[in-house]
């Protein structure tokens, strides 16, 4: 498969050997990708004050077929959405990070409330296993997350953050098994497929994800996520915070309806974490 060129990134890799008259297209692309995105060969030579054999001298030091081909990688771009073309700056500095992940806990508190909770808290507290399945950067470490909130409950669960491995685990799954998919976008192709799969051979699917996603209309349950990214990219995803909320909702109705098991768990876990550690009571359980 050919994996798509980001242009800007080739743009400016190459812009220390291209000659004056083709640096001059360069910094018009830059100062206005819109127009030269649109503009036909004409214009862009005129506006970068050079030839249109420059702007076609151009396309090419860059790695482009010509410069119809340049246009169609600077849409690509553009697609992606301006943010990560144009810098944006935080309102509040570092307090930007609490401000998001307070407005991101805040919208998916309602969404969570609305939700089918004791549906999916039901499928897990019966399953035989607990599979949970997630890929990229935030789903694959919150699956180990909810793997470590319930593991230390007494549940026999595991955690595949890996794209290929769901796929091969969901297909030995039985309907006693329980699966929970992790994905912010439910676009992810391993994830969506691993849902099929495994609900393919009768196991639960419980999905935390968007509603209306490809993932969503897999699942038995769907315990809704969403995200308000900004425009500031440098920033994290705030969308972890969603998740490992809806994980540790879980994780706390699980612990309720077992209460003496869960306390008794809970101690002899804290005991053995005290006599390897030190310090005092209060430390948390697992660092």
């Amino acid at each position: 498969m050919t994996q798509p060129t980001d242009i800007l990134s080739a743009i400016t890799s190459c812009v220390g050997t291209l000659s004056d008259s083709e640096r001059k297209v360069a910094e018009l692309i830059f100062e206005d990708i819109d127009v030269v995105a649109e503009a036909s060969i004409t214009d862009i030579a005129k506006r970068a004050s050079v030839s249109e054999a420059t702007v076609t001298r151009f396309a090419r030091s860059v790695g482009c077929t010509n410069v119809r081909d340049l246009k169609l990688r600077l849409n690509r771009a553009l697609a992606a959405g301006r943010r990560f073309i144009q810098d944006a700056d935080p309102d509040d500095g570092l307090g930007v990070v609490y401000d998001i992940a307070i407005q991101t806990l805040e919208l998916n508190r309602e969404l969570l409330l609305s939700a089918d909770v004791a549906g999916a808290v039901e499928r897990l507290d019966n399953a035989r296993q607990i599979l949970v399945f997630g890929c990229g950067g935030g789903s694959s470490v919150m699956s180990q997350e909810m793997q470590f909130r319930l593991v230390r409950l007494g549940y026999a669960i595991s955690a595949y953050p890996h794209g290929l491995l769901p796929r091969m685990v969901a297909a030995t799954l039985d309907p006693a098994d329980v699966v929970v998919v992790l994905s912010v976008s439910g676009y992810t192709p391993e994830m969506v497929e691993s849902a099929q799969i495994a609900r393919h051979y009768g196991a639960q699917v419980i999905a935390i994800t968007a509603v209306g996603s490809p993932l969503a209309s897999n699942a038995d349950v769907v315990l809704p996520i969403a995200t308000r990214e900004t425009d500031f990219i440098i920033h994290p995803s705030a969308s972890r915070y969603a998740l490992m909320a809806a994980i540790d909702v879980l994780a706390l109705e699980l612990a309720i309806r077992h209460r003496d098991q869960a306390r008794d768990k809970l101690r002899r876990l804290k005991i053995a974490l005290d006599d390897h550690r030190g310090g005092d009571n209060r430390q948390p359980l697992g660092d």
